[in-house]
């Protein structure tokens, strides 16, 4: 095998290791989360012209699901406080998506090659995710709260009310509601620069 040849497997192999991105540095700056990532950006609005998923309900989905990790995923379980169990559950990537879901995103729309850890298969389920609720449980899509809480619940138990006795995530519902409020205004304001 060539030096050449060889030199290149290794730089390829590389790259695939740090193929994963650090989240932007300022999250609660539009304006500098898409400075930063302008791949970001683009994917939300490819997302938002195909499922008409507005960017600010994106970018807040995804600061609240994974604060723009491409490897995020939940904690880890122990019994008896040491033993490891494995994760809280399946949920992975920008979306926090879990396995089922996103095999039934797959089958439908993405592919087999669609991956959680890359943003515009990510921000493309999301939408794909929210197209769903709004068909299913009547929510439009420019209303974050309400499309949190059915992302988060799942369609039928958003349809139950089951979030309803879940104080807390119904604040963080509302903390989702006013991010992408904010990042709708920032956004505004940084295409005016």
């Amino acid at each position: 095998m060539s030096s050449k040849l060889r030199l290149s497997i290794v730089v390829l192999a590389l790259a695939a290791c740090g193929s994963g991105s650090n989240p932007p540095s300022r999250l609660d700056d539009a304006c500098a989360i898409v400075a930063q990532r302008p791949a970001y950006l683009r994917a939300m609005k490819k997302t938002e012209r195909k499922w008409d998923v507005p960017v600010p309900v994106q970018m807040a989905t995804i600061y609240q699901e994974s604060k723009f990790d491409s490897d995020a995923r939940t904690p880890h379980k122990y019994a008896l406080g040491i033993i490891p169990m494995g994760r809280v559950s399946s949920a992975y990537g920008y979306s926090q998506a879990l396995d089922g879901t996103w095999d039934d995103y797959r089958k439908e729309e993405g592919g087999r090659w669609a991956k959680r850890d890359n943003i515009r298969d990510a921000t493309d389920f999301m939408g794909w995710y929210m197209d769903k609720t709004e068909k299913r449980n009547g929510i439009p899509k420019t209303d974050a709260r309400r499309q949190y809480l059915a992302y988060h619940e799942g369609h039928t138990g958003y349809a139950r009310g089951s979030y309803n006795s879940k104080d807390w995530l119904i604040r963080v519902a509302r903390s989702v509601e006013a991010r992408a409020a904010m990042y709708d205004a920032q956004l505004r304001s940084c295409r005016k620069r």
